[in-house]
């Protein structure tokens, strides 16, 4: 990752198509470095998953690139799994001023991270996920050696095999993506590597937590008329078939597509299908497939 690619050498020199298809040539190596630690990527859902079930929340920590990525992904949670904003939680060192900034000082500061960490009241129930390129981020590394003495269960995602924050990780995934394009620049293919992997993490762990049914967001919260035809079209492709009364059907439940979809699938009423869901933790393939 750190090492000068041979394949870009003559960078400054090519076309711009030509740089183009340098940057793509890359690229197309990342996911097959990502499916080489889909073990460890599966052993790590299990440990979110494990730990949501109990009430735990999942905490993203990193520096610059990998701070932003765990940013992202858990902001992109609520809208797209219905889920509180606290369930998923990302941490970067410098704060919001980080996000659109450059305070890249603040990955070596490991009483930071120690703040940082106790300021969002981590606790034994939850996981925290250290993002680093390098694996080797202080801030991080301080973060997850903090977190393992609270007792929560720690996963470090690196890009270097050596990485350091494997010793105090209780699981780690390490890619090796190979050198940048431009040398050091892990912004690029560690930074690919590392959205792919947090995408992973948390939508696996969400369809797992019964927050999908199929491949569809039935967890969706309807809040504006947006929403609400989303929601529509949502039951409508669970259902199998076009419904004229799916309207009157969505308004008695207050447009939850979990309820709706029960009713219309088993004949049954709103709170008897209430009642079927919550039996079966809200995961709509479950009821389905329990109805008595």
């Amino acid at each position: 990752m750190s090492k000068r690619n041979a394949n870009t050498l003559n960078l400054d020199s090519l076309s711009t198509f030509d740089i183009l298809k340098k940057i793509n040539d890359e690229d197309k190596k990342v996911a097959y470095a990502v499916e080489e630690e889909l073990t460890h990527i599966s052993e790590a859902v299990d440990i979110i998953v494990e730990s949501m079930k109990k009430g735990g929340r999942l905490f993203y920590i990193g520096s610059g690139t990998s701070g932003k990525l765990g940013v992202i992904d858990a902001s992109e949670c609520p809208p797209t799994f219905g889920v509180d904003d606290s369930m998923v939680q990302g941490i970067i060192s410098g704060g919001e001023k980080a996000i659109s900034g450059w305070l890249e000082h603040t990955e070596d500061d490991e009483n930071l991270a120690v703040k940082d960490v106790d300021k969002r009241e981590v606790t034994k129930k939850d996981v925290l996920v250290g993002v680093s390129a390098s694996g080797n981020t202080p801030y991080v590394r301080r973060a997850l050696e903090y977190g393992r003495k609270i007792g929560c269960k720690t996963i470090g995602v690196m890009c270097n095999k050596e990485g350091k924050i494997k010793e105090v990780s209780h699981l780690t995934i390490a890619v090796d993506v190979g050198p940048e394009v431009i040398m050091g620049s892990t912004r690029m293919k560690a930074g690919t590597a590392q959205k792919m992997i947090l995408n992973m993490l948390s939508t696996t762990a969400m369809i797992k937590l019964g927050k999908t049914y199929s491949n569809l967001m039935v967890n969706v919260k309807p809040i504006n008329k947006k929403l609400k035809n989303r929601v529509k079209e949502i039951v409508q492709l669970a259902v199998g078939k076009e419904l004229h009364n799916v309207d009157e059907i969505l308004s008695k439940c207050d447009y939850d597509p979990k309820i709706a979809i029960v009713m219309i699938k088993t004949g049954m009423s709103l709170e008897e299908s209430k009642v079927c869901l919550d039996r079966n933790k809200g995961i709509v393939y479950d009821a389905l497939k329990n109805v008595k």
